[in-house]
């Protein structure tokens, strides 16, 4: 490197560190060629000697190795592998063309179903090497849970608004019906989940998870649907997607009429987890950590099974380890500069695990916070993508993740928000926008509530296809992640969006139970 380019880097690395004071003096005394020769004399002897006999060895090793020079300076220079993220900028999402290919030949007659005994991969239990200090760490204190309850650890500590279980609502068919009944629902929306649950069971594909590319399906009928997703690749994702609508049913792995095939879902996603708890996947990124962290905290919370309590609490530190350290936020690869997207899965999914009394440190809640605080506009009443903004999906994530952490039903910037969301109503085409702020207005209540619902509600229902090999499931073109995730994105959304009424509980009640995330 010449002195000039040294020059150059040095100074490059000073602005990127911030450098100020003394600091920033230094850079620029050691970027200077005289300076140098003024730092080498002021070495102490042995460092000189040592310098010298590096150079020489290195010499030494030209002329021993020869043409092999070059493999020993790429071995010398290697580094991590950068691993190369597709950018969804702004949620700006590009139409797909459909996919040129032939339907696969998948069986039709029999889905296999992992036995609950063998969910657990091997590799989950065992903990990233000691001295590997980038690696998750997975560790975890085994307790003795009841087969009922499961005890609370030493991190949750009350904060902000009144939350409750959140889970309480599914629990069984006499519950659902009465949360249906007082929060808006009806006997038609009832029938559309009805209907949505049964055409995901038979989307299911006979490894045990789900495609976004519906065609893999084990069921031939439904491989006759249009608009596939061209995710294939992102089976954790599409997985995770698949069995979170059945558990927001209060269908289970345990009891339910789709047992077998919630059992296949949480056994994909367990066999698929890495060493250090990761569902990181190369197209559905860490957006699939965080929709299968919610699915396998969910299951684990609504039926305290050992088998789970494991894998749930190893997506949970991944997603603490993934966390930006500078911003707080997360993004596409662990530890990268978050995106409101992406962090609204990562904060759901530890909110699952916290209401199942899994452990999430308050540090990683202070460092949601911190990015939130980054995003915002109007004092907290909008959101941002990755800069401050007034944007309606963002915003309706901004909002449920403030509610989540403490806001209160009083706070002003809360109620601007909500009426910004109310005066631009539910989209016709964007469950992704919907889905986030069905709940909002849900757990605002009231008038906005009653409004917003009356029509999300029955577009659903009136959209939803009624016959054919679509019979029960939705799609929509042109919103956030509708091409890319196909059928299987778009009915798992609407879906969800459908079970609001007892899907989770209320936060703000005078009878709420669950207690609020550690801060």
């Amino acid at each position: 490197m010449t002195a000039e380019q040294q020059q150059q880097a040095m100074e490059a690395h000073a602005v990127e560190a911030d450098v100020e004071g003394d600091d920033e003096e230094e850079y620029e005394e050691y970027a200077g060629g005289g300076h140098r020769f003024l730092l080498f004399m002021a070495m102490p002897a042995w460092a000189v000697s040592m310098v010298v006999h590096a150079i020489a060895l290195l010499v030494l090793g030209i002329l021993t190795f020869g043409p092999d020079v070059d493999r020993i300076k790429n071995i010398i220079t290697a580094g991590p592998a950068i691993e190369e993220m597709e950018e969804l900028e702004e949620f700006q999402e590009e139409l797909v063309d459909p996919i040129d290919v032939q339907t696969p030949d998948m069986p039709a007659d029999i889905v296999p179903v992992p036995v609950m005994s063998d969910m657990i991969p091997q590799d989950v239990t065992e903990v990233a090497v000691a001295n590997d200090l980038d690696a998750a760490a997975i560790s975890v204190d085994l307790v003795d849970f009841g087969e009922e309850t499961a005890p609370k650890n030493d991190l949750l500590k009350t904060i902000g608004s009144h939350t409750g279980t959140g889970l309480s609502g599914r629990g069984t068919a006499a519950s659902r019906s009465a949360a249906v009944k007082a929060f808006g629902g009806n006997a038609q929306s009832e029938a559309a989940v009805a209907a949505a649950l049964k055409w995901l069971a038979a989307a299911q594909t006979p490894d045990g998870g789900w495609n976004f590319d519906h065609r893999f399906a084990h069921d031939p009928r439904v491989r006759m649907a249009d608009h596939t997703g061209s995710f294939d690749k992102a089976r954790n994702g599409a997985t995770a997607m698949g069995v979170l609508p059945f558990l927001g049913a209060g269908q289970t792995h345990v009891e339910g009429d789709y047992r077998a095939n919630v059992t296949g879902g949480l056994g994909y996603l367990m066999s698929h987890m890495k060493r250090d708890g990761s569902m990181h996947e190369s197209s559905g990124n860490m957006y699939s950590h965080g929709l299968a962290s919610i699915a396998l905290c969910e299951a684990y919370a609504m039926t305290h099974d050992k088998k789970l309590l494991l894998p749930a609490q190893a997506c949970l530190n991944f997603i603490a380890y993934a966390q930006d350290p500078i911003g707080g936020g997360w993004r596409y690869s662990p530890r990268s500069p978050g995106d409101t997207s992406v962090v609204g899965w990562q904060l759901m999914a530890l909110k699952s695990g916290h209401m199942a009394y899994l452990q999430v440190s308050p540090v990683t809640v202070r460092g949601a916070i911190k990015f939130l605080d980054s995003v915002q506009a109007g004092s907290g009443a909008y959101y941002g993508y990755t800069t401050p903004a007034k944007r309606s999906t963002t915003t309706s994530v901004g909002l449920l993740c403030r509610m989540y952490l403490g806001w209160t039903k009083e706070n002003q910037a809360l109620k601007d928000g909500v009426e910004y969301l109310s005066a631009t109503g539910p989209s016709n085409t964007d469950m992704y926008y919907n889905y986030y702020a069905t709940q909002v207005m849900r757990q605002v209540g009231g008038e906005p509530w009653d409004k917003w619902n009356v029509r999300m509600r029955d577009y659903l229902v009136n959209k939803q296809d009624k016959a054919g090999p679509a019979q029960g499931s939705w799609y929509f073109t042109g919103g956030h992640g509708a091409e890319r995730g196909g059928r299987i994105y778009n009915t798992s959304l609407a879906t969800m969006i459908l079970e609001v009424y007892y899907r989770h509980m209320p936060i703000y009640q005078d009878q709420a139970t669950t207690e609020e995330f550690p801060l």
